[in-house]
């Protein structure tokens, strides 16, 4: 019989309907049941697509005696982090706080009144390398709440008390001030002393793609001409394009390597990974020129808009890391992964063979699903860089095979809800993408997203829901990276296709993050003053798997001012970047989107104002021109002159054509040079 659960929308919640478990959604039903009972609640939190979350499901949650002792003894509460990241951020802390470590299943113990008094992650079935297994845990917990009381409610109350405790207002300098040039020179070196020079990234094994750092890279670049900046992006960008994380068939990114080679990944694919490595490979292209990175960005597009848009019109969650082998068994990469038996049962002998050297693989395979249960043998595909030469007719005959052979296996789980902030990352990756590379399909799929956000999205308010499914809203409230990606997405939108009206959706979402996010001391929360109370308000300035909130707000506040002139959205943004300058130094990779505003604050960010028909193929050069410039974080806007369009933004005011032709206007804080009819003079200007 279904449980509570049934009645949501969340793909992950709707994978633990038919558990034995009791679950309840996170809800204040759930801890009055909790209070009823006198009994402690079982916080489980995950997301549909986490492997280790379906292990602990498939060996804990669907046991029947595991349940049973759940449900007599505990409110057991079901979270996807997806679409509660503020309830899973609150817990993580305490968790990380408590053991040093965090990840995903996360399994909380908390009172009745929310606080949280024991901590973990997966749990296996039985005890196994030193941990308890997850019925120990559950007796244990059982006991200690039973027999020990007040000492339970006495750590709980420290935790809480610890939690509230914290601030990130004595990190900000005393005059809330934006780094400096030395400073950013401080966080280069930094980057410099942790970059794999062999393998590219940063760091050891898991490897993560280091989007956000790599941006900070170019745009440091682009301002200083530091070779060593650009060397790091193209070396990572080499290495994991060539590498196992890299889709080398289907095209797009899995969410990291669990090695440092980028050999073999952690097969699951995320929307918000692919969107910011679009846009970085499409901007390493613009800073190069480099056919590899061209190449990335163009099938990375694809991919998304491929295998992860939904019938709305916006862009699913995920792809799960596992799929059915063909025996029924739910393996990690069996979708991906071949032997070279399969090779040449789709390719024959001599293709085989081929396409075996392109790709490594090889007998032994660099792949094994669950170590010492089999799944040995099969290869992750890898393009080795050599020097070899390879027939690309050959190479490109081979991927289409495969691809379409690959095609036939049982295919991963997609999760389709669509979360606002994720699609922002991926209107801005697929409008600058598409205004590269000539593809207005790609432009039209960013529209089509920036439609759906709206209509669906978007309250008479101007607030946000997180997510939707099929069209229809989800219950849970935006939080900050919601309002900040969406703006920036839809101020990249404006800037492709000289829309006005995207730049005016951003204004409202940028006021709703000076009035429901941003404090009087310049720092901003990852909730609305409004939301829902919970034991600590979140706030974390640091990267993650995207840019944090509060930095993916101030870049988008910085490029809001710019385009309209606004003081105060400028004020907000440059008292915020506080925060980069207390942190930048320090832990460069952690606030790498920090960095690249910083950046952008430090170049102006520089104004272009392209002025003329919009069907006239010299406002078309300007236009493309502007957009390719490498000036850090540089706003564009587009329009005819004098037009009375209300969608029309501040920066194109009072810009008359140049002797009746099209022309552009390069400023900063709206004080302009003068204006050029020649996109090669615009382009030499956007270089200085």
């Amino acid at each position: 019989m279904p449980n509570r659960l049934a009645h949501e929308t969340s793909p992950y919640l709707l994978q633990h309907a038919d558990n034995p478990v009791d679950w309840w959604p996170w809800s204040a039903d759930a801890f009055e049941e909790a209070r009823r009972r006198g009994v402690p609640v079982l916080l489980s939190v995950g997301y549909s697509s986490c492997h280790w979350c379906h292990v602990m499901a498939h060996e804990s949650f669907e046991d029947p005696d595991t349940a049973a002792l759940l449900n007599e003894h505990f409110v057991p509460v079901k979270v996807d982090r997806e679409e509660r990241p503020d309830v899973d951020a609150v817990y993580m802390e305490a968790v990380q706080a408590a053991t040093g470590q965090g990840g995903w299943p996360m399994t909380v113990f908390l009172t009745p009144d929310a606080e949280p008094f024991y901590f973990g992650t997966y749990f296996p079935p039985a005890p196994r390398h030193g941990m308890p297994s997850f019925g120990q845990v559950l007796e244990g917990v059982r006991s200690a709440w039973t027999d020990r009381r007040d000492e339970v409610g006495e750590v709980a109350g420290r935790i809480v008390a610890d939690l509230a405790g914290r601030s990130l207002t004595e990190s900000l300098p005393a005059d809330r001030r934006p780094p400096r040039p030395e400073e950013l020179h401080t966080a280069l070196m930094g980057l410099t002393r942790d970059f794999d020079a062999v393998r590219g990234g940063f760091g050891g094994a898991p490897k993560f793609p280091p989007s956000m750092a790599l941006e900070f890279l170019l745009r440091h670049h682009a301002r200083t001409g530091s070779a060593a900046a650009l060397e790091m992006v193209q070396a990572t960008c080499a290495a994991m394009a060539r590498g196992g994380i890299y889709d080398q068939l289907g095209g797009g990114f899995a969410r990291y390597a669990v090695d440092a080679t980028w050999t073999v990944p952690h097969f699951e694919k995320m929307l918000y990974d692919n969107a910011l490595l679009c846009r970085t490979y499409a901007h390493l292209w613009r800073a190069t020129g480099s056919d590899l990175a061209r190449r990335v960005a163009l099938e990375t597009a694809d991919f998304m808009v491929r295998e992860l848009r939904t019938d709305h019109g916006g862009f699913a969650s995920a792809l799960d890391a596992d799929s059915d082998d063909g025996s029924g068994k739910h393996v990690e990469g069996a979708y991906y992964v071949w032997t070279p038996e399969q090779l040449r049962a789709v390719l024959g002998e001599k293709d085989a063979e081929f396409a075996a050297a392109c790709f490594g693989v090889t007998e032994e395979g660099t792949f094994e699903s669950e170590p010492g249960h089999g799944g040995g043998g099969a290869s992750v595909l890898q393009l080795p860089d050599t020097d070899r030469p390879v027939d690309a007719e050959r190479l490109a005959s081979v991927k289409e095979r495969l691809l379409a052979a690959r095609a036939e296996r049982p295919r991963p789980g997609r999760d389709d809800k669509v979360v606002a902030a994720w699609n922002g990352l991926a209107i801005a990756a697929l409008a600058e993408t598409g205004a590269y590379f000539d593809r207005p399909d790609l432009v039209q799929a960013a529209t089509d997203a920036a439609d759906l956000l709206v209509r669906v999205h978007m309250d008479w308010q101007a607030r946000l829901h997180r997510t939707s499914r099929d069209g229809t809203p989800g219950a849970n409230s935006g939080v900050l990276e919601d309002y900040a990606d969406v703006a920036e997405g839809f101020l990249a939108l404006a800037a492709v296709t000289g829309e006005g009206v995207w730049t005016e959706f951003a204004g409202f979402f940028l006021d709703t993050v000076l009035l429901q996010f941003t404090t009087e001391d310049g720092a901003l929360y990852d909730t609305a003053a409004d939301a829902e109370t919970l034991i600590r308000r979140p706030q974390d300035p640091t990267d993650n798997a995207t840019p944090s909130g509060w930095t993916a707000a101030v870049g988008a506040l910085l490029s809001y001012a710019a385009l309209t002139g606004s003081e105060l959205h400028r004020t907000a943004a440059e008292r915020a970047l506080g925060i980069v300058t207390a942190l930048g130094g320090r832990a460069p990779r952690f606030i790498g989107w920090g960095l690249a505003v910083a950046e952008a604050a430090l170049d102006g960010p520089r104004e272009i104002a392209v002025v003329g028909p919009q069907d006239d193929p010299a406002t078309a050069a300007l236009h493309r021109a502007a957009l390719l410039g490498t000036a850090p974080g540089a706003v564009v806007a587009l329009g005819s002159p004098g037009s009375d369009d209300s969608g029309e933004v501040p920066l194109l005011r009072d810009r008359p054509l140049v002797d009746g032709r099209p022309a552009a206007y390069v400023c900063r804080h709206f004080t302009c040079e003068r204006p050029t009819t020649d996109p090669e003079e615009l382009a030499e200007r956007l270089r200085r």
